[in-house]
């Protein structure tokens, strides 16, 4: 028995390194530089902005995007109404049903002559179809690859052997988020592209905040993916793809795209999205904007090939600064919380100088990430004994999506990553309050100045946060255990223990938790 063991573990040795030894990435110093175009001024969107910054001296302004349809809808519209660019950086573009529609969109605005640069992390992408390698064949079109895999659609076995052979790599991602449109308007915030960010999706639905920006805040996001687009991290396509696509590849893209689009219009969710429209943020109609001096804070791409911690790369000392001029409250959203000891005893001694802290997460029950849970419960208690108010979030309202609240009827996961600083300061973007995004992912938001949008980002903390909503964990004087407290359909409830959760999920954090994964996660 032990012979044989030991064959198979030399087996699979031997074949590790032949995959390392027949795939490796080629070679990437020969790729053209490209860079933003000029702010457009010559398209009705651009002259409405560019009349309306000018009424703000200077100023951004910015809507909220609350509702996942107008989300949708709105980086629809804004690249129908492109003209000269389009730049795209997402840690997830899906090949789903509204990643194809995107995918239309994109293909209409390169054939009326506008430039699109779609970066997108490879860790998740899944080009199946050729989708991907077909629209890079258009000559408006170029796809890069962000820190990619050695192989196009690896199969689990090398995935796991790339990894197993390359960890320190390719465990550093890009999770940065941007929608760039001739470089005058903006979405940013933390919704990736595909069916769970837009309630579209049949199983979980992700509640998630956008930003679409105007102003100068703009061209600093040009300026932040352009640092990405020409690094060294980022492959073409066409230097990965083992086959260059073709103008038939083209055209049969075409066509799948048309059929499935005609199937999306033709959908319930459509029709939903489409009612819904008018009374949400749109970015191709004139309304309220919040207006605020503005900064858009990204993560250098050298971040990844980093040995430690420097932090003159990242973008949390910026917001610690932030955090630490709090004189009354901090409001934070975040999907995964795990704050270290460290950040932790900062956030008691916070709370003890006088601050308000509340802090919104996911629940046990509804969190995609079970690891990252069991990250975070080992700070919970401290954190509750010593004043953070601690909500989270249930797996399911029992409700339609109203524009400030907390979603449909099953799968529900919070996904929004926010801070506000005394009713005032505001940070949206993509960074989640753990270890992995403060180390290891590189990230990006902007950080505004504005009464306002603070006031819209904390109602939707304060809708989320009611007890119909989230829990709320205390802590029980008489037993000094951890409760949790919401409202069901029979009025107030209190749990001794996660709510809702499965006996499966339970038993799979109770492991985790003993494993040493923190800087992981």
């Amino acid at each position: 028995m032990r012979t044989d063991r030991w064959i198979v573990a030399r087996v699979f040795v031997l074949l590790c390194l032949w995959l390392q030894a027949c795939t490796t990435l080629p070679a990437n110093g020969g790729k053209e530089e490209t860079h933003h175009l000029p702010p457009a001024r010559d398209t009705p969107t651009a002259q409405y902005a560019h009349a309306e910054v000018a009424k703000h001296q200077g100023q951004s302004g910015f809507r909220l995007l609350t509702l996942s349809t107008n989300a949708l809808l709105s980086r629809v519209v804004m690249a129908d109404h492109a003209k000269h660019s389009i730049d795209l950086q997402y840690y997830i573009f899906a090949n789903d049903m509204t990643g194809h529609l995107l995918m239309q969109h994109l293909l209409a605005a390169a054939d009326r002559g506008v430039r699109v640069r779609m970066l997108i992390d490879d860790n998740n992408f899944d080009d199946k179809d050729h989708l991907f390698e077909a629209l890079n064949a258009h000559p408006n079109i170029d796809v890069r690859l962000f820190n990619p895999l050695q192989t196009r659609n690896p199969s689990t076995l090398s995935r796991a052997t790339q990894f197993m052979l390359e960890w320190r790599r390719l465990n550093r991602r890009m999770h940065n988020k941007s929608f760039i449109v001739d470089n005058t308007v903006a979405v940013i915030g933390g919704r990736n592209i595909g069916d769970p960010y837009f309630d579209a999706g049949s199983d979980t639905h992700f509640r998630d905040l956008d930003v679409v920006a105007i102003g100068p805040v703009v061209p600093q996001a040009s300026e932040a993916f352009d640092a990405y687009w020409n690094c060294a991290a980022a492959y073409p396509l066409n230097q990965l793809a083992k086959d260059k696509a073709s103008g038939q590849r083209l055209a049969a893209a075409r066509q799948l795209l048309q059929h499935d689009v005609r199937s999306f219009a033709q959908s319930d969710y459509a029709q939903t999205a489409l009612d819904q429209l008018p009374d949400g943020p749109t970015a191709d109609r004139q309304g309220a904007w919040f207006w605020g001096d503005a900064e858009l804070v990204a993560d250098q791409p050298e971040k990844i090939e980093a040995d430690g911690d420097v932090p003159a790369l990242r973008i949390g000392p910026r917001l610690k600064t932030m955090l630490d001029g709090a004189q009354h409250s901090v409001i934070a959203t975040t999907p995964y919380f795990i704050p270290g000891e460290q950040g932790t005893r900062h956030l008691v001694s916070r709370v003890q100088s006088g601050i308000s802290i509340q802090i919104l997460t996911n629940s046990l029950a509804s969190t995609d990430e079970p690891a990252a849970h069991a990250g975070y419960v080992h700070y919970r208690k401290a954190m509750v004994e010593g004043g953070v108010q601690l909500y989270e979030l249930k797996p399911s309202s029992g409700q339609d999506q109203p524009s400030t609240a907390m979603g449909k009827s099953s799968g529900i996961s919070l996904h929004a990553k926010s801070i506000v600083v005394d009713g005032r300061q505001v940070f949206i973007g993509s960074l989640n309050m753990d270890q992995r995004s403060k180390l290891l992912n590189t990230e990006m938001g902007v950080i505004v100045d504005s009464p306002g949008l603070a006031k819209a980002i904390t109602d939707f903390f304060h809708t989320a946060t009611q007890p119909s909503n989230a829990y709320q964990v205390t802590l029980d004087p008489a037993s000094h255990q951890l409760v949790w407290h919401a409202e069901d359909k029979n009025g107030p409830v209190t749990y001794q223990s996660e709510p809702e959760a499965t006996a499966k999920r339970r038993t799979e954090v109770t492991f985790l938790r003993l494993l040493p994964i923190d800087s992981l996660l």
